[in-house]
């Protein structure tokens, strides 16, 4: 595919901003909705808000690195930009739903394409009662809190908890708790893409609880029901042989974190 409109987004990184008027200037600059291709300059971090602030647009988004990390971004490099564009490999991916209820009985909705975690809000621990497509799975969980995260993000936050790592295309989703205390050696689950998973806030007023959904911030929560939205896909877009299936399966064989 040939992408001749190229909308070009940054970071306010000094890196992103001066890469971003450099790439500009040699390559123009599509308006957002009119682009067959975002190409977004910056960390991981500023990857999760392009895709979020381009959910609704069909083109794909091409990374490039201008932060530290950079799991999620191909390398940077000004030369040969549409060749490098169309010889990319297409990884599809879908975010996750999430629905919280504060304590005042408000609901809101927000996506993540990582996690959605629920964590503690205050010195006392969190107490959560674990809930799969509606039938009690474990009635009590004390900890800091507990996270689901997608194929995407299960090497990020996910991963420092030591929750599994799930290839991209497994269509699963990882269920793991942070710092649980009883039961104490419980490592969480793997739960198919189609389960709806609902967690509880037990003694709520006491131990009062903050939900996540990548940056959104939902605080007194309640409760929290997270699913996959399968109606939203979202298009990165990698270089041949580098793209997201394969990072996530050299991250299970690094032995010094490097």
């Amino acid at each position: 595919m040939a992408f001749e409109k190229i909308h070009f987004t940054a970071s306010s990184a000094p890196s992103a901003q001066e890469a971003f008027t450099r790439l500009t200037a040699r390559y123009g600059q599509s308006a957002a909705a009119q682009a067959d291709v975002i190409v977004a300059l910056g960390g991981d971090g500023f990857m999760l808000h392009t895709l979020h602030d381009t959910l609704h647009l069909p083109a794909p988004v091409y990374g490039m690195n201008r932060g530290s990390v950079g799991f999620m971004m191909n390398d940077f490099a000004e030369d040969d930009l549409p060749a490098r564009l169309e010889a990319a490999e297409r990884t599809t991916i879908h975010p996750l739903r999430m629905r919280a209820t504060t304590v005042n009985g408000m609901t809101s909705e927000a996506l993540a394409i990582n996690e959605v975690s629920l964590l503690r809000m205050t010195f006392q621990a969190a107490k959560l009662r674990i809930l799969v497509d509606g039938r009690e799975r474990m009635p009590e969980l004390i900890c800091d809190g507990c996270l689901i995260a997608t194929p995407a993000g299960s090497t990020a936050y996910n991963l420092s908890a030591h929750g599994p790592i799930l290839p991209i295309e497994s269509n699963l989703m990882a269920l793991t708790p942070i710092s649980a205390f009883r039961p104490r050696r419980w490592r969480g689950a793997i739960l198919p893409h189609d389960a709806v998973v609902t967690i509880e806030a037990l003694e709520e007023a006491k131990r009062p609880l903050l939900a996540v959904a990548d940056s959104h911030e939902v605080r007194q929560v309640a409760q929290v029901e997270v699913a996959f939205h399968p109606q939203i896909e979202i298009g990165l877009l990698y270089d041949p042989g580098h793209g997201l299936n394969e990072r996530v399966l050299k991250e299970q064989f690094l032995s010094d974190g490097k």
